[in-house]
């Protein structure tokens, strides 16, 4: 990152390890020879200490990449962005990877098992992170903070802070939410280490974090307050992304709800950035309003395999002149895309819809493990908008940001909320913005469109979205994820694809959580 709340290892930040497969992981409290009176005994104390909270989402230890901080996986995978990621694409038509790991054929399928280590270290780093917010907010109390002396401006500036962890909080339970929907559930209140876990229930979970976030939404900063952080922009962004799916969470659609929440993003003064590339390249911070929240990567003094590093050097090879991409040293050669997504771009070569990145000649795929037999995705860049390329650590890490959150897709969830029956909006207003979109694509009016669908947005956040960790809860909502009505090359196992049981929506719970907390049920069909 680029500003004065760089998320950086050398920050002197101390990342409290946890290993997530102990018993009553949520009922852990973090250990270390720096006890919380030390860690929390100035204001600056409390900064660093919610710099930590964010940094959990581009770090994977305190020791550096070689390091994991979730206990039984590969520093390598232990990323969040990299987990998150894998979990969104490489089960659905956007994605697939040629990497023969214990766990990515299965993904490939949309098969995976119960044991599958990139969603058991989903769950676990998303566990982490709560347990690492919890104690932050046990700490932080009015209480806590008069009996360290803490009191006037700094006091209220922490107060601040509780509502920034409480915002992480609710976003790693949203993760936990759509993937898993019934996970372990545990917050600042509950006593430490006295009971197990109980279980929370999908729809009592979508309550939860609905509440949690409207709870915070006065509290939060002004959007676009300082890069990188959480604002009233993101709660709000995260809002209509929860209500644009509140029909599989809770049972109950909220369509008008995910209006009037876009809406607030949209009216609060973001602004589409000129060039949808320059979204994905290492100056994404300048001079861009479109972004609502990023996670920060640092390719020299925060390091991982996972995050833009992953994303950039598994979608490449050598043979691509990796250097262009700002990893001269990099080129992984394992993830790119199936038949699906080039399909819904005019041409594969970007001259016409240019969001369109694609490399090579042939959309279909014959052999999973051959990274050359198919599309490769070329979006991210560790390069910036005017080919600089940043310093990188060995030539193979990224410095590129992350968007969680940006106004792209504000615009998308108020379309397709308006068309499927939400009030608040027109759909004369959905339609200037899907244009917006367009002409921005095009960079003329014409791919404009005259009219819409409920289909359309689908197809639409594919073009503008792919690959920012989307896909899998947009073919849920829309019911095409598990269902025979839409294929794609090696759903199920089967090269043409075929239907997968319904049960597989949700990704099942770690038989080891299971083992360790009686509170648990499987979900149904694992």
């Amino acid at each position: 990152m680029k500003n004065s709340f760089k998320i950086l290892l050398a920050s002197g930040v101390l990342l409290l390890s946890l290993n997530s497969c102990k018993k009553d992981a949520l009922n852990l409290k973090p250990t270390n020879d720096a006890t919380a009176d030390v860690v929390y005994a100035t204001p600056a104390g409390y900064k660093n200490s919610l710099v930590k909270l964010y940094a959990t989402y581009s770090l994977t230890s305190p020791s550096g990449s070689d390091a994991s901080d979730v206990g039984g996986l590969n520093a390598g995978f232990a990323d969040f962005l990299r987990l998150f990621w894998t979990s969104q694409e490489l089960t659905t038509d956007e994605a697939i990877c040629a990497w023969g790991d214990t766990g990515i054929p299965e993904l490939d399928y949309s098969t995976p098992s119960v044991d599958n280590q990139f969603l058991r270290g989903l769950y676990s780093r998303s566990i982490l992170q709560i347990t690492f917010v919890n104690e932050f907010l046990r700490e932080s109390t009015p209480e806590k903070l008069a009996s360290r002396n803490i009191s006037g401006a700094d006091a209220t500036a922490i107060a601040k802070y509780r509502s920034e962890a409480r915002f992480l909080r609710a976003y790693q339970y949203w993760v936990l939410m759509d993937a898993f929907g019934n996970p372990p559930f545990v917050t600042e209140n509950d006593a430490i280490g006295k009971v197990a876990p109980q279980q929370i229930q999908r729809a009592a979970l979508f309550n939860y974090v609905e509440s949690e976030l409207k709870a915070i939404e006065a509290e939060l900063p002004e959007p676009r307050s300082e890069y990188g952080r959480a604002d009233k922009g993101a709660a709000w962004a995260l809002l209509a992304r929860i209500y644009l799916n509140a029909q599989v969470y809770s049972g109950t659609a909220k369509y008008t709800e995910a209006i009037t929440y876009a809406s607030k993003v949209i009216n609060a003064g973001y602004k589409l950035k000129q060039n949808y590339m320059d979204l994905f390249r290492t100056d994404n911070n300048v001079n861009n309003l479109e972004t609502i929240l990023s996670i920060n990567y640092d390719g020299v003094n925060g390091t991982n395999y996972g995050g833009t590093t992953f994303l950039i050097n598994a979608g490449i090879n050598g043979d691509m002149n990796p250097a262009s991409y700002g990893v001269p040293n990099g080129g992984w050669g394992g993830n790119r895309t199936r038949a699906n997504l080039p399909a819904l771009f005019p041409d594969a070569n970007g001259t016409l819809d240019k969001r369109g990145a694609f490399f090579g000649s042939k959309n279909g795929i014959d052999d999973i493990g051959v990274f050359t037999d198919g599309l490769r995705v070329t979006k991210f860049k560790n390069v910036s908008s005017t080919g600089v390329t940043p310093p990188s650590l060995n030539g193979t890490f990224s410095s590129l940001d992350f968007p969680i959150f940006r106004l792209a897709e504000q615009y998308l969830i108020y379309g397709e909320a308006v068309m499927r029956g939400g009030t608040g909006g027109s759909t004369a207003q959905a339609l200037n913005y899907v244009n917006e979109l367009r002409t921005r694509a095009y960079g003329n009016a014409s791919g404009n469109v005259t009219a819409l669908s409920t289909d359309f947005f689908l197809d639409e956040r594919g073009r503008e979205l792919y690959w920012e960790g989307h896909r899998r809860t947009d073919l849920v909502r829309y019911g095409k994820y598990t269902d025979g009505s839409y294929l794609w090359q090696f759903k199920g196992g089967v090269k043409a694809g075929t239907a997968l049981p319904a049960y597989r929506n949700l990704y099942p719970l770690p038989t080891a959580d299971l083992i360790a907390n009686p509170n648990l049920k499987q979900n149904t069909g694992y």
